[in-house]
């Protein structure tokens, strides 16, 4: 594999980086000067240095090699750049001989740009007077951050950007008086600058680690702080999270779960967090959810930021998860570190698993293995069900293919293996498994066959047999039963959205536990795993059984049409998580052509007195692709609103408006979901009482909707509100002073019913809206059948301006793309979107455009297939006149 990789030569490595920036300019250009100073090891004679730069200047640089009991100093006589790849090569017209330690000096300037990576500005507007040292223009305020993974260091200073080439950091800023200045480390001392007005805040050497850990921010900031149970070096570990001024309160959240969690994983990883400091930054313009930053981890206001009073409950849920995830990186990526990014999985797959682990301790009540199912095991499948999908561990050549395999494989896919692991090896024995291999490896790089040597050894299991199909082949299996008194047949072959897999598309036999439940009672029956092509199951009670208990198997499951039918009688014996993995396994194989939308729809039709949220929420999802889907026949699409509207009719009555004292957490989303589901298919009594709330809080009255409704309630103004609702959440838009606001209001204006009201909402939306938050303008107008079409247009229409405004952060770009084309279900359009990116150069967004494509043929697919039995369906059960 290393033969495979474009990486710099070999004839040095870094030890150390000293990073001075000073001279920051807090207006046009937005530009800095910076010194580095790298301790480098040269391995062997060389006449040149090459290290990564992007968007940089280097003035000048020189080199001081040591040898023996002298050191000689060389000026560079050439520098000269590799825009492509991304490098720079600082040439010497003397040989360096081989040494353990020389020191190469660096001059340079760079700029604080707008595209949400490198060292990049953030614009915002302050509830509170900031301090007069804040950075401003005459419609926002700044402040000033860092995003460097995958490989964006190299933006902010020379440097060599590849994961292996660890090293410690020691750095200072130049910064206002009256504003502070954080970096991974605590600060070491505050010295005043020759500049008048100004500081130099300077902070202790790091540990050894990657270049994309390394992170620095200054601006106005304030904190809310608390300290670590357990104590470390003999003392409790200071935990903050900092906000620009006016915000802290609303960290109180994020901070109350993360000291608990550094104490949590400390435990059970059974090494103590390695830093002396915890700080989380909520960052106002954020490509990303969050990023893990040694020490100084940064985050999306929305990621990390709750009020208790205003914001929508499912954010807490957010919170306290992307906290979790973020601060399993610590160790997990951060101590110890992939040794190539094709190993991405290795940090990403574990810190989602043991995030989601990590937030079930805490809230136990919230069902979050549940909240997995229906939402990250179900976006996994999707992505992976396709042609385009990509192994877990993927080839990457260069680092600058990366960002595009930080996707739903390396992360959901990633996590649902090491679930299903965790569950074969037990979740003790796993985490023994996981300590040993972080003791093995810290402060180093591992591979994935270093994890699975220690988990084989804790469990005394050949762990590299499991996993090996599941890392390194693409797609996952479906389990096709068929069914013979007192036994069950099994088949396990790829599972493909589309369907027909070609025979040379399915030679994988995957490792499958099979999680059996039977007879009666459901109780367990424990069979070996699925580990041939196929295989028969004996003294099965056919009167009830169920595969894959709990949903812990990666693996679709295809049912006798009958069988569905019938546990459709037996819900009561299903756990959530079952009953969740049915549904979404009777959805996926209606789209592939293994079974039918009207055996999904009739079997849907079992659940209108189900009381979970969670399930619903997969419910309601399986229908709403149905629904998009045949979106663009009026008459099978008025069918299926009146199916829906029956379907969330009597649950929406059930459960109300009225938010009691007592509602848990699951009840209250529940709530939201069925009168957003309820009021956008046309019911009635929710229709009226939303509008009537509506104009309430429009009038002034802020109490009229419960923080947890606004996205059922303006996503049920717009839609039957027309231009004025539509406005008036506009209005809402640019007023709010709620953490989530922006968001919700995104999501709601969406709704218009009119392709001339989408095109005014994309101008607009282009116009006002920050560039972390476009795709949520796309979105949530390709959500809707009226005027998903209108997104498509344009977007050819406008490419070079959308091209321009998200170019800078491919990441953003390629999301925008992706979310926005996928909904459609025309093989017309498909190749209307072929052609149009034909002759452009697609690098950054390439493997999106393919999922893009794979996913609407597969649509189209599915609708010309099912298209007419659905019409009858409907037609026979009086949905349709």
């Amino acid at each position: 594999m290393a033969n495979d990789r474009d990486v710099l030569p070999d004839n040095v490595k870094p030890t150390n980086y000293s990073i001075s920036l000073f001279d920051l300019k807090p207006a046009e250009p937005w530009t800095y000067q910076g010194q580095v100073e790298i301790d480098l090891q040269v391995n062997k004679p060389t006449k040149s240095v090459t290290l990564n730069t992007h968007h940089l200047n280097l003035h000048s640089a020189s080199i001081t090699v040591e040898s023996g009991k002298h050191g000689s100093s060389v000026k560079s006589n050439d520098i000269s750049f590799d825009k492509k790849n991304q490098r720079c090569t600082i040439s010497f017209d003397q040989e360096l001989p081989q040494s353990k330690k020389a020191t190469l000096s660096i001059a340079f300037d760079g700029t604080m740009n707008n595209h949400m990576a490198g060292f990049y500005r953030s614009k915002y507007k302050p509830p509170v007077e900031p301090a007069k040292g804040v950075a401003k223009d005459k419609d926002s305020h700044y402040m000033f951050s860092t995003q460097f993974e995958s490989s964006d260091a190299r933006r902010a200073f020379p440097c060599f950007d590849e994961p292996n080439l660890k090293a410690t950091f020691d750095f200072e800023i130049e910064i206002p008086d009256d504003l502070s200045a954080l970096s991974n480390m605590p600060e070491k001392e505050t010295r005043k600058s020759k500049k008048d007005g100004h500081k130099i805040v300077s902070f202790d050497k790091s540990p050894v680690m990657s270049t994309y850990l390394l992170a620095w921010a200054f601006g106005d900031f304030e904190y809310v702080e608390d300290f670590t149970r357990r104590k470390y070096h003999g003392k409790a570990l200071p935990v903050r999270v900092y906000t620009t001024r006016g915000l802290k309160d609303q960290g109180k959240l994020a901070l109350e779960s993360a000291h608990q969690i550094v104490d949590y994983f400390s435990e059970i990883f059974r090494i103590d967090y390695p830093l002396p400091k915890v700080d989380l930054l909520a960052v106002h313009e954020f490509s990303h959810g969050a990023m893990e930053n040694w020490g100084l981890i940064t985050y999306r206001t929305t990621a990390v930021l709750f009020d208790e009073y205003a914001s929508d409950q499912k954010y807490r849920n957010r919170v306290v998860y992307v906290v979790a995830h973020e601060l399993a990186h610590q160790w997990f990526g951060n101590l110890v570190t992939m040794d190539w990014w094709n190993e991405l999985w290795l940090n990403e797959g574990f810190a989602t698993w043991v995030g989601w682990y990590a937030v079930d301790y805490l809230h136990p009540d919230w069902n979050v293995w549940g909240q997995w199912v229906t939402e990250g095991m179900q976006t996994a499948f999707q992505l992976d069900s396709l042609r385009t999908s990509h192994p877990i561990e993927v080839p990457v050549r260069n680092a600058l293919e990366v960002d595009q395999i930080f996707d739903h494989i390396s992360y959901l896919k990633g996590s649902s293996v090491i679930r299903m692991l965790s569950s074969q090896l037990g979740v003790e024995t796993f985490l023994k498994g996981v300590s040993d291999y972080l003791k093995a490896h810290q402060y180093g790089n591992a591979k994935t066959e270093d994890l699975w040597t220690a988990l084989s050894k804790a469990s005394g299991q050949d762990v590299t047999t499991f996993m090996d199909s599941w890392i390194r082949k693409i797609g996952f299996p479906v389990v096709t039963v068929a069914e013979e008194p007192g036994q069950i047949s099994v088949k396990q072959s790829r599972f493909l959205s589309a369907g027909e897999v070609k025979p040379e598309e399915d030679e994988t036999v995957w490792w499958i536990p099979m999680g059996l439940k039977t007879g009666p009672e459901a109780t367990d029956a424990q069979r070996e795993a699925l580990t041939v092509k196929e295989d028969t199951y004996r003294d099965i009670d056919t009167t009830f059984y169920k595969l894959n208990t709990n949903q812990t198997g990666f693996y679709r499951t295809n049912l006798p049409p009958q069988r569905l039918i019938e546990l459709s009688k037996s819900l009561d014996k299903l756990s959530v998580t079952d009953k969740i993995g049915l549904v979404g396994d009777a959805g996926a194989m209606a789209i592939a052509g293994h079974g039918t939308t009207t055996g999904l729809l009739s079997f849907l039709e079992a659940f209108p007195a189900e009381g979970n949220y969670l399930v619903w929420s997969e419910v309601l999802s399986s229908l709403g692709k149905v629904r998009r889907t045949f979106s663009s026949d009026e008459q099978v699409s008025e069918g299926l609103r009146q199916y829906a509207l029956k379907l969330t009719t009597a649950a929406v009555e059930k459960i109300g408006w009225r938010f009691q004292p007592n509602d848990d957490y699951l009840t209250g989303q529940l709530r939201a979901l069925l009168l957003s589901s309820a009021g956008l298919s046309g019911h009635k009594a929710t229709v009226d009482e939303a509008q009537k709330r509506f104009q309430a809080f429009i009038d002034g009255d802020k109490t009229a909707i419960h923080p947890s409704l606004r996205s059922a309630v303006f996503k049920i103004a717009v839609k039957n509100g027309g231009k004025d609702a539509y406005k008036a959440v506009q209005h809402e838009y640019l007023n709010t002073t709620s953490v989530d606001g922006k968001e919700i209001t995104l999501q709601s204006m969406g709704q218009v019913q009119t392709p001339e009201l989408a095109r005014e909402y994309l101008d607009w939306g282009f116009a006002n809206v920050a560039t972390q938050d476009l795709h949520s303008v796309g979105i949530s107008l390709s959500n809707n059948g009226k005027t998903r079409e209108t997104v498509w247009q344009y977007t050819k229409e406008n490419w070079p301006m959308i091209r321009e405004r998200m170019g800078g952060n491919m990441v953003v770009l390629d999301r925008f793309l992706k979310m926005c084309l996928q909904k459609f279900s025309s093989f017309e359009l498909e190749k209307d979107i072929e052609s149009f990116f034909k002759d452009k150069d697609n690098e950054g967004y390439d493997r999106g455009l393919a999922v893009v494509s794979d996913t609407i043929k597969g649509n189209a697919k599915y609708r010309e297939r099912d298209m007419e039995v659905v019409r009858e369906w409907l037609q026979a059960r009086g949905y349709m006149k």
